[in-house]
């Protein structure tokens, strides 16, 4: 599936994760968990979440730490699709 129709499922999503001043590490098995039981998770950041780097940089490392391809981010959110 290409990333154009990706972002399109993903407006339909809801956010089922939320990273907030704890950072990214007690969210990263959680995403695991939910992607291998969903193709696509949204995740919320928190204004919190940003205060050691921005919107994209976190959502890198988050798809880097989870193995997960990054489709979008937007605004305080991000898409993040199973590999494979």
């Amino acid at each position: 599936m290409s990333k154009h129709k990706s972002r399109a499922q993903a407006t339909s999503l809801d956010a089922t994760i939320h990273v907030g001043k704890s950072g990214m590490e007690p969210v990263v098995g959680e995403l695991k968990n939910q992607l291998k039981l969903k193709k696509m998770v949204k995740v919320k950041f928190l204004k919190t979440a940003f205060i050691e780097m921005g919107k994209q940089e976190l959502s890198e490392k988050l798809a880097n730490m989870t193995d997960s391809e990054l489709i979008e981010v937007r605004g305080n959110t991000a898409v993040f699709r199973r590999k494979g």
